[in-house]
């Protein structure tokens, strides 16, 4: 049963393009076995004739422009299984050139989307994105080349405003680092999983003597050694399995995927043969040192994914000296994955791009018009990892009708933008994640929260270097508070997420729970006037059920040592609203000190919706500006007032009988609340 995939392939010595198929192979309208000279030989990966190629679309070919929230990203439908299934067709010794190719899978590209070269690593295959490729066709265009300088430079020369991804994978990542030292004009994007810059420390080292002397018949005993050490056989099995389902079936379903899989490591054997196994090895050793003496030299983006439990290469260590050894790099620690990081669960590479703030279509990043939405399976991905959090404070949603009637649900809030939403910003902004969620489950619109610009610069990174809440909040559209970004949103028809109060209402003191602190000055009306948005106020409760403020900033200062820290993080981060008096102004940063309580339960209402349609006056007239402002300020207070007042109504209030009442009734998201 030979595994479906298909791919366009293109020969280095030819420039040909094909899309290969079991039955039949057309190479640009001429037949295999007139063009085996240009490609050596075909590979024969599917079955089916196709007809889509990259380097020529049909006249009916559509090109995207954009992608909708929850789109389908394709993560997990291709796993390691498939991988050693196609390598088998793929590694078929033909004698020829290199190749490049594009995976059918990837499907059509977004409209000016920037390309990705992925360089393998010691497999040779350029399979290694194979649970990627479809999520990555959306949004690039995807190559493999060994020469790849060459083709780097074909394509900076066709498209020289856009940036060129290379994503190089253990020795792929040696190529690319050499790459990039080679061409410091051409805007390039490196992302590197897990290089091989480190060989010279490895621990596989000791190992090759061994290596050398091992009589062939015995090499097939290769493949299960390296698979020991170069990933997690669990996390490779666990790519599409989704966590949702009950334990028995997960434990049934992990059981028999790994069952399918460990047959297939032999396989290995048949893809690295002992002669360019030891070959690579040699290469390894060559590559790294070239790369190594040219990192100087290297002025590109480079995103570093380093695994925590790679037992080939000592990846952690090497992010760290990378980090300080290149002039702009950034790393991204996965403390559970093995040296095959991109081909086990846990790593969306699409997402990592994402969150990380590293996907531009051209040379300078615009957060409104690169951003990516969500994809399903990150929508799955973030309810599973914030699970406890929701179980915690159950949250409850109303909204108000245009005839003042409040209903459970966003009914209330308009489907089509611009909509920007006004409200208070709860202590940490605790509120942000259920909200976001609340209207991705319930309307399928992603709501884009404007955030304090420190989050954005390279100060923010965690000191352990992994995937945090504010690179999943990045993913889903996090953006810097600025003018011009809150422009573009609105001008793009978005559902824009304004806290006037910002950091000040975020870190409040003691005592300051559901108190506004907003600015004089009316502008988000007179921006929301400029383009006719809707704007709803709203407001939040629920902190208070859930911890305890023992130490405010006030409390911080008086601490040795850590009121310097505080002093000198705040000196050095973007002053907001310095220039305004009042407690505004004091938009200080600082640990709070929390006391968790047990827990209660969050509510949110969203009010009677506020049209600026036809009211251009407002951009003119300060007096009518500044009185819609009072109002919505007003609405958000009032708000605030009667959800406090209306969930000590609610049985459901506390944890405890929620727990009680999802046991036997209903699932996390029907627990009953208050009549409004």
């Amino acid at each position: 049963c030979r595994p479906r995939c298909r791919v366009q392939v293109r020969s280095l010595s030819g420039g040909d393009s094909a899309v290969v198929s079991q039955d039949s192979v057309v190479v640009n309208g001429v037949s295999a076995v007139q063009e085996k000279e240009s490609f050596g030989s075909v590979i024969d990966v599917g079955n089916g004739q196709f007809s889509w190629s990259r380097d020529k679309q049909g006249a009916g070919d559509v090109i995207p422009e954009k992608l909708e929230p929850l789109w389908d990203d394709g993560y997990g439908t291709q796993t390691v299984k498939d991988y050693l299934d196609i390598a088998k067709e793929i590694i078929k010794p033909d004698g020829g050139p290199p190749r490049l190719f594009c995976p059918v899978s990837c499907g059509q590209p977004l409209k000016d989307s920037p390309v990705l070269l992925f360089l393998p690593g010691m497999d040779g295959l350029g399979l290694g994105l194979i649970l990627h490729h479809k999520s990555l066709g959306s949004l690039f265009s995807e190559d493999l080349v060994k020469f790849v300088e060459k083709n780097v430079r074909l394509e900076h020369a066709s498209s020289p405003n856009k940036p060129i991804y290379l994503v190089g994978d253990s020795l792929g990542g040696c190529l690319a680092l050499a790459v990039a030292a080679r061409n410091p004009t051409i805007d390039l994007i490196v992302i590197l999983a897990n290089p091989a810059t480190s060989f010279g420390r490895s621990q596989l080292l000791p190992l090759l003597p061994f290596l050398e002397a091992l009589p062939d018949e015995l090499h097939i005993a290769v493949p299960y050694l390296l698979s020991s050490v170069m990933g997690d056989p669990v996390k490779m099995a666990m790519v599409s399995i989704e966590r949702t389902i009950p334990p028995a079936l997960l434990v049934d379903q992990l059981s028999g995927n790994l069952t399918a899989l460990l047959p297939r490591l032999s396989g290995l054997a048949d893809i690295i043969p002992k002669e360019t196994l030891l070959w690579k090895l040699k290469l390894l050793r060559s590559a790294a040192a070239y790369a190594n003496s040219r990192l100087h030299a290297i002025t590109a983006e480079v995103l570093v994914l380093a695994s925590g439990k790679d037992n080939m290469l000592p990846s952690r260590d090497e992010a760290e000296r990378l980090s300080n050894s290149l002039q702009n790099c950034k790393i991204c620690y996965f403390k559970d994955n093995g040296h095959t990081i991109l081909l086990e669960d846990g790593v969306n590479l699409l997402t990592v791009i994402k969150g990380t703030c590293k996907y531009r279509r051209s040379a300078k990043r615009d957060f409104v018009m690169d951003f990516l939405p969500p994809s399903l399976s990150e929508f799955e991905e973030a309810l599973e990892g914030n699970w406890w959090f929701r179980f915690a404070t159950s949250p409850v949603t109303f909204s108000t009708m245009e005839d003042g009637k409040v209903v459970r649900g966003l009914a209330g809030v308009p489907n089509e933008g611009p909509v920007l939403l006004v409200g208070y910003h709860m202590l940490m902004g605790l509120e942000l994640a259920p909200l976001v969620v609340e209207f991705l489950k319930e309307k399928n619109v992603l709501v884009r929260g404007l955030a304090h610009p420190d989050l954005f610069s390279p100060k923010a990174v965690s000191g352990s270097h992994e995937y945090t809440f504010f690179e999943l909040m990045k993913a889903f559209g996090a953006l810097p508070v600025t003018a011009s970004n809150l422009f573009k949103l609105l001008s793009t028809k978005s559902h824009a997420l304004l806290y006037p109060g910002g950091a000040r209402e975020a870190l409040h003191n003691k005592g300051e729970e559901y108190k506004l602190f907003w600015p004089d000055r009316p502008e988000f009306v007179r921006m929301a006037a400029k383009f006719g948005a809707t704007i709803v106020p709203f407001g939040v409760v629920g902190e208070d059920d859930l911890a305890e403020l023992v130490l405010d900033y006030h409390d911080i200062m008086r601490i040795p040592v850590l009121n310097d820290y505080i002093r000198k993080l705040n000196a050095e981060g973007v002053q907001l609203r310095a220039e305004m008096g009042g407690e505004i102004a004091n938009q200080n940063f600082y640990p709070p000190g929390l006391l968790p309580k047990v827990p209660g339960r969050f509510y949110y209402l969203f009010g009677k919706p506020v049209q600026t349609k036809g009211m251009e006056r407002l951009l003119k007239d300060r007096e009518s500006a500044k009185e819609m402002y009072l109002h919505i300020k007003s609405e958000v207070e009032s708000s605030m007032a009667y959800l406090i007042k209306k969930r000590e109504e609610d049985p459901y209030r506390g944890i405890v009988e929620r727990t009680v009442y999802r046991a036997i009734s209903a699932p996390l998201d029907n627990v009953p609340t208050f009549k409004p």
